[in-house]
């Protein structure tokens, strides 16, 4: 995945149509790939410079929010935490799954044990030395019943962690996985320091990353300082960075245009064109795995009727969506989370279309004919949310439903709207595998399944293809899972949207950006410098 110049739209819509292409290099996860380069970047990729305090203006953060890494949720919290800590596995610029805190990882038992050799003299910012106590502690803070973690589905299929020696810990798990190496670079697992007791120390804000933290004002701003320590000699180029948290917008861009931040995500897709007639600043953007829903909770009626979901989902104007909300800068999605960047992207499911008077059809099996629902929403779930929930609401009425949008707050959305209304809008970065994704967001019982969605037929084949190492039968049964979700799953997938962002000319990046979050995979802190 590679950043581009947003003035040729030509260029970019033809290796976006290249993203389909991707094929598994290796089987257990050693070398896997995420996504290939895609372009050849427009951007004049300099040698890294030292120096300079970067202040980074993003669309999340929240008073809500945590240095505790279970809660970890926004692109903000995420921000902060690739900057102050590390994970035992990386996804790189070029989406390849590489080492970070493990030096080398190997599996066994048909997958169902990994073992991970750690590197020697890590030192956290407390200055204690990295041992497999620490990795231990650190996924075991995830584990159990009791924790709220967003990883718990994800480590649930942990049965033991060894500390076999300082620098070597192994996992038993419960059957295969072949993607295990990627859930170690999951955002929420960063290696904390332990305490005596076995828990970790979450609380200080203490990690082995490439900045430590020197404040933190939940919802408002972060403040970084390099760590003179850090192990990677050819990153954390910058002396200091600010974090703020803007949501609104065009107050993002106009700190931006105003020279008051030098970095910004999610550009407003309807002002773009201001930030690139600026001398000063560049805009551009990655593909990757980014899409907006609208999930309904099918525990709670009408929801609970699978043909009023399916009404919804044939009530929307994808292609209008894509035009209106994302300018083009994306795709139509099909109900379901895999899209073209992923491995078993199914290509071959029937793309559906705005279905008007099937979607009547369907109310009237239901038996919900003349259809009236809420539809909350907040530019807080991804920009352009609440006119994107507006346009919704007009198609919906071609077919008799009755959308009432309800605009709520910014601020605590992801606390207080998000899993508890009954439909809402929602963002996900997506995920670097299908399992993982599915298991964090579709999996029966998973803390993050927004939709409460149960199927019997989907989770046991979760289970086959979480450990089935050959690739075309993986490959046949994600198929079948996306169409599970597709036509049966209670989530809206009207759209993928590229990562659009915009920075200031004096900052300069490697040439090929991650596409698993925004700004470089959330990696800008450590990765990018003043030019």
């Amino acid at each position: 995945m590679k950043s581009q110049d947003n003035s040729d739209e030509s260029f970019r819509l033809d290796q976006l149509s290249r993203r389909a292409f991707l094929n598994s290099t290796a089987a257990l996860g050693l070398t896997s790939a995420l996504a290939g380069p895609l372009a050849a970047t427009r951007v004049r990729a300099a040698e890294p410079k030292k120096g300079g305090k970067l202040i980074a203006g993003v669309a999340h953060g929240s008073t809500t929010d945590s240095l505790d890494p279970a809660t970890y949720e926004n692109n903000y919290t995420v921000g902060l935490a690739n900057g102050i800590h590390n994970f035992l596995t990386e996804i790189d610029g070029d989406g390849q799954l590489v080492p970070e805190l493990a030096e080398s990882w190997e599996p066994s038992d048909k997958a169902a044990r990994w073992t991970f050799k750690l590197r020697k003299g890590i030192e956290f910012h407390n200055g204690k030395t990295m041992t497999a106590n620490d990795v231990v502690a650190s996924v075991n803070h995830h584990r159990g019943e009791d924790t709220k973690s967003g990883a718990k589905p994800i480590v649930a299929g942990i049965k033991e962690i060894f500390a076999d020696d300082d620098h070597t810990v192994t996992f038993e798990l419960d059957s295969g996985n072949a993607d295990f190496a990627f859930i170690m670079s999951d955002i929420h697992l960063p290696i904390v320091p332990a305490r005596n007791d076995g828990t970790i120390d979450w609380q200080s804000g203490i990690g082995a990353g490439g900045y430590r933290l020197s404040s933190f004002d939940p919802g408002v701003r972060a403040t970084f300082k390099r760590n003179p320590n850090y192990w990677k000699a050819d990153r954390a180029h910058l002396d200091e960075i600010e974090l703020l948290s803007i949501v609104d917008a065009a107050a993002r861009s106009n700190a931006l245009m105003t020279g008051e931040i030098h970095v910004l995500d999610r550009c407003d897709l309807k002002t773009v064109h201001l930030l690139k007639r600026r001398e000063n600043v560049r805009v551009e953007e990655v593909t990757g795995t980014l899409h907006y829903t609208f999930p309904m909770r099918t525990d709670l009626a009408p929801f609970d009727n699978a043909d009023v979901r399916l009404a919804l989902k044939l009530a929307v104007d994808r292609e209008e969506l894509v035009q209106k909300i994302l300018r083009g800068h994306g795709i139509v999605g099909n109900d379901h989370p895999i899209g073209p960047a992923n491995r078993f992207y199914a290509k071959e499911l029937e793309q559906r279309a705005y279905d008007p008077d099937k979607a009547r059809f369907h109310l009237k099996k239901a038996g919900a004919e003349g259809l009236k629902v809420d539809l909350s929403a907040a530019d807080a779930a991804f920009g352009g949310a609440v006119d994107a929930a507006v346009l919704y609401k007009e198609h919906a009425a071609k077919a008799g439903i009755d959308i009432n949008v309800v605009r709520e707050p910014n601020d605590g959305y992801w606390s207080n709207v998000w899993l508890k209304k009954p439909w809402c809008a929602c963002y996900w970065s997506g995920r670097p595998t299908e399992d993982w994704m599915f298991s964090m967001a579709y999996e029966a019982g998973a803390d993050w399944n927004d939709t409460y969605w149960e199927n019997e037929r989907f989770n046991k084949l979760l289970v086959e293809a979480r450990a089935e190492l050959d690739r075309d039968k993986r490959q046949e049964m994600y198929v079948e899972m996306q169409s599970l979700v597709r036509d049966d799953g209670g989530t809206v997938v009207p759209m993928f949207a590229n990562y659009v962002f915009a920075v200031s000319d004096k900052v300069q990046h490697p040439a090929s950006m991650a596409g698993n979050w925004d700004l470089d995979g959330e990696r800008f802190m450590e990765r990018w410098w003043f030019g």
